[in-house]
C-alpha cells in the first residue's frame, strides 16, 4: 500500500486579520496556528511524511518550530510561490518518492479531526479524489455587478469546500502541472482535478473545521481552545 503524506500550505500572508503578523503564526492558547495545525497530523499514525510550505522570510522559524515542538514527519520545509496554487506544486514536488496519495491542508485550519483526516483519505482511495465539505445553511443568492439578485440556488446542492483535499499524488501534480502550462489559475486543488477531468467526491466533515481568517475567527479559536474542545477529536 502507498504511503501518504500531507503538504502543509503556510505560504500566504493575508490581509483580513489585520495584523502586522501573518495568521498562520499567531499564538492560539500557548503556541502558534500553524503548530496546532503540524501536531494534528504528527498525530495520526497513517500520515508518514510532512512537506511543509513556507514565504522565504519564515524558513527559519519555521525549522525552529520543527526542532522544538518534535514534529518529526515534516521532511521538508520549502518556500512558497506567489499564488496558493504555485505554493501546492512546489509541495508536491518536494513529496518523499514512496508517497502515492497526498492531502493538501491550509495551515490555518487547526481544528480538523482525525476522524475526518481518515475518512478523507479513505474515499480519495476508493475514488481517486475528495474534499472535506459540510452543507451550506445560509440561503445563496447570485448577485449581478448592479447588486440586483439574480437568481437563487436549490441550497440542498451547495456545499462550503474545505481542506484537507486528498488525491493520488501522481494526478494531482500531472493537474497542476497542465494548469501552469495553461496559465490556469483555480481556487482550490480540486478545481485543478476537475479541469483535468478527473471526478473529485465530497465527504461530509465538521463546521468547527473553521479556515481562521478574521479577528472574529481567531476570538472563536480562543474560546475554542479554552473550552477543551479544540483537542484533536479521535
Amino acid at each position: 500500500m502507498g504511503k501518504q503524506g500531507v503538504i502543509i500550505v503556510a505560504a500566504g500572508t493575508g490581509s483580513r486579520m489585520g495584523t502586522a503578523e501573518s495568521k498562520q503564526y499567531l499564538k492560539l492558547g500557548d503556541k502558534p496556528v500553524l503548530v496546532h495545525t503540524l501536531q494534528t497530523f504528527q498525530q495520526i499514525e497513517e500520515i508518514d511524511s510532512i512537506v511543509l510550505v513556507v514565504g522565504q522570510a519564515d524558513l527559519e522559524r519555521c525549522r525552529d518550530y520543527v526542532d522544538h515542538y518534535g514534529v518529526t514527519k515534516v521532511k521538508r520545509i520549502v518556500t512558497g510561490g506567489t499564488e496558493r496554487q504555485h505554493s501546492v506544486l512546489r509541495g508536491l514536488r518536494a513529496m518523499p518518492e514512496a508517497v502515492e496519495w497526498v492531502l493538501v491542508h491550509d495551515a490555518v485550519r487547526p481544528f480538523v479531526s482525525r476522524q475526518d483526516i481518515l475518512r478523507c483519505l479513505a474515499k480519495a482511495r476508493e475514488t481517486g479524489a475528495a474534499v472535506l465539505a459540510v452543507p451550506v445553511k445560509d440561503t445563496i443568492k447570485v448577485v449581478g455587478a448592479d447588486g440586483a439578485i439574480e437568481s437563487t440556488p436549490d441550497r440542498r446542492s451547495l456545499w462550503a469546500i474545505q481542506t484537507p483535499q486528498a488525491f493520488r499524488l501522481s494526478a494531482l501534480i500531472q493537474a497542476h502541472e497542465q494548469a501552469a502550462a495553461a496559465g490556469f489559475v483555480g481556487t482550490d486543488d480540486a478545481m485543478l482535478m476537475e479541469r483535468a477531468g478527473h471526478s473529485v467526491h465530497v465527504v461530509e466533515g465538521s463546521y468547527t473545521n473553521i479556515k481562521i481568517t478574521t479577528p472574529e475567527d481567531m476570538g472563536w479559536a480562543e474560546w475554542f481552545i479554552q473550552s477543551g474542545r479544540g483537542e484533536m477529536q479521535s
